[in-house]
């Protein structure tokens, strides 16, 4: 069992949580949505002895991936993302770069994920689900291990995302949420891509979205 310690930084204008897992037997680490501010998210992870090996995305909106070319480039990291996501991770306007950051961003992902998948990385075992509903693509990571579960902007605290940009659907979403998420054990951390955490359990009997 991995000794997994979980660290997060708010970065951007719109106060994205970049999550950092690292393995504090190997000294590695991997950023889940590093949204902006790539040099303060290397900095904090040297900080903390960690080597950077892996970038996971949740999905393709610029405010979770707008650092993303800095930091691969800062750490030869590669960057992953589901396989439905592409399109939106290279289309400015789906993935609202030219409105949120005014230039264009875009991300050629180097692993393309699918649900369902299992992946080791720097010895931490994620189960990926896809969560469609904020984004055609979307996903969420789980880490049965550190009982965690980091979900993008799928589900927050006593709320769940938007679903009124390009390929959103609230049906999907609230769906997404039932079948992926709620069937998790109800002490599994909820880390959302935005605002304070919570528990699958406190979703369960709270989230007035899911009721």
């Amino acid at each position: 069992m991995a000794n997994i310690k979980i660290a997060s930084l708010t970065v951007g204008e719109l106060a994205v949580n970049c999550w950092l897992l690292g393995n504090e037997d190997t000294k590695e680490a991997l950023v889940i949505d590093p949204g902006d501010e790539a040099g303060r998210i290397q900095d904090f992870a040297e900080r903390s002895g960690w080597v950077i090996r892996h970038i996971l995305l949740t999905h393709g909106h610029s405010d979770h991936m707008g650092g993303v070319e800095a930091l691969r480039e800062a750490t030869k990291a590669p960057v992953y993302a589901l396989q439905e996501e592409e399109v939106m991770l290279l289309d400015a306007k789906t993935n609202l770069s030219v409105f949120i950051n005014h230039r264009p961003i875009t991300v050629r992902a180097d692993e393309f994920l699918k649900d369902g998948q299992k992946l080791t990385l720097c010895g931490i075992l994620l189960e990926v689900f896809h969560t469609p509903g904020h984004t055609p693509g979307g996903c969420c990571f789980y880490c049965e291990e550190a009982k965690s579960v980091f979900s993008g902007d799928t589900l927050f605290h006593g709320s769940v995302g938007r679903s009124d940009f390009p390929g959103g659907s609230m049906s999907k979403l609230v769906c997404s949420v039932r079948e992926k998420l709620l069937v998790l054990p109800e002490e599994t951390a909820v880390y959302p891509g935005h605002g304070e955490m919570t528990t699958i359990g406190y979703e369960k009997k709270y989230n007035p979205f899911l009721g």
